[in-house]
């Protein structure tokens, strides 16, 4: 099984979003998946420009000479996407977007219906692979995450795949201060690895795992003091 994932991250590999990844990720391979992971802030993509060239004139190809012409091969032939992203203006990431946005090639000119919905057809040997969110967010509530599951849920019907599922991380910018001050996040850890060892072996992840990679790290209250003092002491920094 070939699994492809995209960290998403501005930070990349130090984001909160990685600190999930990496056991998800990790898990996978336990279960004897062959995983590639690439950063899209250090891949060149440009932002489409809706030319249509991929679809009409040169089907499959996109005129741009970027780093999308080595990322293609590779979506057609995964059986799982994974992409991490943080919760950026309520969405996904603007590299992140430039890349969905580039996965055109990957579709005909033609529509057919599926579950009565207009789609795109797909070029022959693009698989209908499984796609899994990793998310993490600044905000303390779960419900942050709401229009960017929309959004994953739209784009798998779009490219005809099986949305499998999403980790996500509220409130985790308190992962770090809590692990400097020595408090047990082991088992959001551990869930996270664990999901990636249901994927790879049973192509789902349950329920009471994802919901142990989502639990409350501390109560809301607390997490807001936390993020004041934290912004009041940069604000403070400018002024010396």
């Amino acid at each position: 099984m070939k699994v492809l994932a995209f960290n998403c991250s501005p930070k990349g590999e130090k984001g909160n979003t990685a600190m999930i990844l990496t056991p998800f990720i990790e898990g996978i391979r336990e279960a004897g998946a062959e995983v590639e992971l690439l950063y899209t802030r250090k891949l060149n993509i440009k932002p489409c420009r809706g030319c249509w060239i991929c679809m009409l004139k040169t089907p499959g190809k996109c005129f741009r000479k970027d780093d999308m012409q080595m990322v293609l091969p590779k979506l057609r032939e995964a059986d799982i996407w994974i992409f991490a992203t943080p919760v950026q203006s309520d969405g996904v990431s603007g590299p992140m977007k430039n890349m969905l946005d580039r996965m055109m090639p990957l579709a005909l000119p033609l529509v057919e219906l599926r579950d009565g919905h207009c789609r795109y057809r797909l070029h022959e040997g693009v698989k209908h692979s499984k796609i899994v969110l990793v998310s993490s967010c600044g905000n303390w509530e779960t419900d942050n995450f709401d229009p960017l599951v929309v959004h994953i849920n739209a784009f798998c019907k779009t490219m005809d795949g099986e949305f499998a599922g999403a980790l996500l991380r509220p409130h985790a910018e308190a992962l770090v201060p809590m692990m400097e001050t020595g408090e047990k996040l082991d088992d959001v850890f551990q869930a996270a690895q664990d999901a990636g060892r249901q994927l790879g072996h049973d192509g789902r992840m349950s329920a009471k795992t994802l919901n142990i990679v989502s639990r409350e790290l501390m109560p809301l209250d607390k997490y807001v003091q936390l993020l004041n003092e934290g912004g009041q002491q940069a604000l403070d920094a400018l002024d010396k």
